[in-house]
């Protein structure tokens, strides 16, 4: 439970992001961007893999890079859900997706599975 809040908190982070750096992303107050995060997350959870699978074919030939038009797909459904939510075009919602994307990677490297800070301790001997 506590590793899908903290998810939460670091799409919201990315969204907050997203929202002060690429000039086409409005999100109005915090409750809307709590929805978003929670949205968003359930349409990564539950729309995207279906959507991969069946743009698998364009996203092979294009050598993965239809990816980042799939994740600006899944930005731009979440603000057609949320009217606080506003992507005022496609290559908004492609510099949003990607403001999010790198936010989640980088905090996904500190933290596991279960939610909680994980260090990695290498000894050379």
């Amino acid at each position: 439970m506590a590793g899908i809040v903290l998810r939460t908190l670091i799409i919201m982070l990315g969204l907050y992001l997203a929202s002060a750096l690429v000039p086409g992303v409005h999100i109005a107050g915090t409750g809307n961007m709590i929805i978003a995060a929670v949205l968003l997350c359930l349409v990564n959870a539950i729309v995207r893999p279906i959507a991969f699978v069946l743009t698998l074919p364009i996203t092979v030939v294009t050598l993965g890079l239809f990816l980042f038009v799939l994740n600006a797909a899944m930005f731009g459904l979440v603000a057609a859900m949320l009217d606080g939510f506003v992507v005022d075009g496609f290559w908004s919602a492609i510099f949003g997706a990607i403001i999010v994307s790198i936010t989640s990677t980088i905090a996904s490297w500190y933290i596991g599975p279960s939610g909680r800070y994980e260090v990695f301790v290498v000894r050379r001997d």
